[in-house]
């Protein structure tokens, strides 16, 4: 089975609204009045996420009828990768916005879609994603999480690992084993947990660089109520994989390092090596060709496909391509990176180093999604 990627480019009607959120990021995050975040992992500001939502550029592709914009996944895509390439700081709204509004549309109930949809189209809600847990590696199928039914709803206990944005998120779309079953891809269940709730624990997980964007959640004898269960129970696993789509094909998984090499530009650009312009050279060439994956998949899911295997493949090749740019980067200048530096390609290229080896595991590791893009060319 070959994995089919359709070539496609931008509209004119696309192009408009990249011309629009540039002259956003040109208005409200000029080059030198905030420090830049790589990716993803940019940090939380509310205001910027309200802002957002009143513009319509959160769960933009979300019906109007619970305050999205019916508009679609590639228009998305433009945003967040404009705002990426500026290093926004986007983690207040990220998850809520790339994948648990899409999933509480496909899978909530009437009352969940009208409770959590318009304040996530708003930026107001903050969602981690409860997937990963302790001696599971990244066998998603193993967690051992458990919520058993009692009077109202459910009873939880179980352990999450490597939860981005815990610390400060509203809600966990939850995935758990609610029944036995001999095959362990049956049973799970998602539930929607409110951070808050009594017997929850969050252990931040501090990385080198001193952030913790990751932590550790313990969940003992936490209520659930039965309003709260995300879909049927025992689909659980559809909708992950489903979800996982949304996850692993963005421009996230290859955009990261382009604020370094714009930095190293800004600071070098009078003294570049022949080595230097070869691997600017390579390095375009690999980032469009990673854009038109992540845009064909973003295609396929507005036509209503779910394109896991794409996806896995589009995560697999930008993550790998952001540890050789990061490593080619460390060869190519004589300097010693450091997070207290007056310039900020250092600052960058320092924490890029202590903290992208985390890239490969957040989102399912290379070696798991080799396995999945294997399986699925047989």
């Amino acid at each position: 089975m070959a994995i089919r990627l359709i070539p496609t480019e931008l509209t004119d009607q696309e192009r408009a609204l990249q011309a629009q959120v540039r002259a956003f990021c040109d208005e409200h995050l000029p080059r030198g009045s905030f420090e830049p975040g790589l990716g993803m992992s940019s940090g939380p500001s509310k205001e910027l996420s309200r802002e957002l939502g009143r513009r319509g550029w959160l769960g933009m592709a979300l019906p109007k009828q619970y305050g999205g914009s019916d508009r679609s996944t590639v228009d998305r895509l433009v945003v967040v990768e404009e705002l990426l390439r500026r290093g926004a700081p986007l983690e207040q709204h990220w998850t809520a916005d790339r994948q648990s509004g899409v999933v509480i549309n496909r899978s909530g109930t009437e009352e969940q879609k009208r409770r959590f949809l318009p304040q996530i189209a708003a930026g107001e809600l903050c969602f981690c994603i409860g997937m990963s847990e302790p001696d599971s590696g990244s066998d998603l199928a193993s967690v051992q999480s458990r919520a058993v039914p009692v009077e109202g709803g459910w009873k939880l206990n179980g352990t999450k690992i490597w939860t981005s944005n815990a610390h400060f998120a509203d809600w966990m779309i939850c995935l758990c084993r609610t029944h036995d079953s001999d095959n362990p891809h049956q049973g799970l269940s998602q539930l929607l947990i409110d951070m808050k709730s009594p017997g929850i624990t969050i252990n931040p997980i501090v990385l080198l660089d001193g952030t913790a964007d990751f932590a550790e959640v313990v969940f003992e004898d936490v209520f659930v109520p039965e309003a709260l269960l995300l879909g049927q129970p025992g689909n659980g696993w559809e909708q992950v994989t489903s979800e996982l789509s949304f996850e692993r094909a963005g421009p996230e998984r290859w955009i990261t390092p382009v604020i370094i090499v714009e930095n190293f530009l800004r600071e070098h650009a009078q003294d570049l090596s022949p080595a230097a312009v070869d691997f600017l050279g390579h390095s375009v060439a690999r980032w469009w060709g990673l854009r038109q994956v992540s845009l064909s998949v973003a295609r396929m899911i507005d036509e209503g496909k779910a394109p896991a295997l794409q996806a896995a493949m589009g995560k697999d090749m930008g993550t790998e391509f952001e540890q050789d740019v990061i490593a080619t980067l460390q060869q190519l200048v004589d300097i010693e990176p450091s997070l207290h530096s007056s310039s900020l390609f250092s600052r960058l290229l320092a924490r890029a180093v202590l903290v992208a080896p985390s890239w490969v595991i957040r989102g399912g590791t290379n070696e798991v999604l080799k396995g999945i893009i294997a399986k699925g060319l047989r």
